[in-house]
């Protein structure tokens, strides 16, 4: 049976910007007829792993995602004494193996028309063959091609998967889904005004502002939800549950402590989360957002969000996996019903709030 590990986040930012649509504002959504914020699961995979938190936990073992392999091969053949014009020959040659390269002029050429996620493997193999050919100074033959590898043990192309569309034989199936984050509560974007002051003028002539400008922000409490498939992580990792432990545990401690880097200069809105939920089993995922469907209200939206988090993944439980036997009969609480707790999935918390559980304790949870 496959074994999913899903992971519910409470997070609040401060006034930002962390993730902004094509009109320099931050991305939203309607979610329960009420606008929310929104950060995109594009936008936070890409600040996870980046991160120091999960670069430094998975050196070796993070790919290269790029359209300027071509250049960059281009470079170390020039480097290496190569011509100009056979570098470049070369260079388009070994390139083109992973995916098609534009046809414009310059060293535009030279890159590739779609972002292509290259592992360790194949860039080992590609610098063993720019050696090679540098050594010889011949071109790569057919077979020396031969550069994409089906087995590696990137743990981003392992969670994250990659396509490619010139060999789909050579593709990762993604373990990790990551769902958008939204606020549990209603909101509005507003307008930072500010100006800039130039240091030299001396308001002789001119009292003005040297700029000014306009910021779009707002602050909210973010639910987020991340499910991976265990079996599937370790099967992308060439059945090395070692690293894939290693990946998890990177993986809940990014997403827990790394923010999205839009606009952190002006509005330094970074933020750990203060309540996560952590299950694992072989029931089908489901995530918990339903739980903010009626937007969360009052004074104080932490305990509350939480509190219809557990109460919603409770009542969820109970018709799906059912109820006790009513202990009531003969009762005026004869219709209440109590959850079978048999019946919910084995989980561990990490709440703030309460000072229960801690992060590794959590992480240690979801490794057995």
């Amino acid at each position: 049976m496959t074994t999913f590990l899903q992971l519910h986040f409470l997070t609040s930012y401060p006034p930002a910007c962390l993730n902004r649509d094509d009109l320099n504002r931050p991305k939203t959504a309607v979610m329960g007829s009420v606008p929310r914020l929104r950060i995109a699961s594009q936008s936070l995979k890409r600040a996870w792993r980046t991160s120091e938190v999960f670069q430094s936990a998975l050196s070796g073992h993070i790919g290269t995602r790029t359209k300027l392999m071509g250049i960059n091969i281009y470079k170390k053949f020039l480097a290496g004494g190569v011509s100009e014009e056979e570098a470049k020959k070369w260079a388009k040659m070994i390139a083109a193996v992973f995916g098609k390269l534009k046809s414009s002029s310059g060293n535009n050429d030279l890159e590739i028309e779609q972002l292509a996620h290259f592992s360790n493997e194949e860039q080992s193999a590609i610098d063993a063959l720019i050696k090679l050919i540098i050594k010889e100074q011949r071109e790569p033959a057919a077979d020396e091609l031969n550069l994409l590898r089906k087995k590696h043990k990137d743990a981003d192309i392992a969670l994250w998967g990659r396509m490619l569309a010139s060999a789909p034989l050579f593709g990762k199936e993604a373990a990790c889904e990551v769902g958008h984050a939204i606020t549990v509560h209603k909101v509005a974007v507003e307008d930072d005004y500010f100006t800039a002051v130039d240091d030299l003028n001396n308001r002789e002539v001119d009292a003005g502002s040297a700029h000014i400008g306009e910021q779009g922000f707002a602050a909210g409490l973010f639910y987020l939800y991340v499910c991976i498939n265990r079996d599937l992580l370790i099967k992308n990792l060439e059945g090395d549950t070692d690293l894939a432990n290693k990946t998890i545990k990177a993986l809940i401690e990014a997403a827990a402590t790394v923010a999205p880097t839009g606009k952190q200069k002006s509005f330094a809105s970074r933020a750990w989360a203060s309540y996560i939920l952590a299950e694992k089993g072989p029931r089908q995922p489901r995530s918990l957002s339903i739980a903010f469907l009626k937007p969360v209200k009052g004074d104080d939206m932490l305990p509350e969000a939480i509190a219809k988090l557990e109460d919603k993944r409770r009542r969820l439980d109970g018709v799906y996996h059912g109820w006790k036997e009513d202990n009531n009969k003969g009762t005026d609480k004869a219709d209440e019903k109590t959850p079978r707790a048999a019946n919910s999935l084995p989980s561990k918390c990490m709440n703030e709030l309460t000072e229960e559980g801690d992060l590794n304790d959590l992480c240690e949870f979801l490794k057995s």
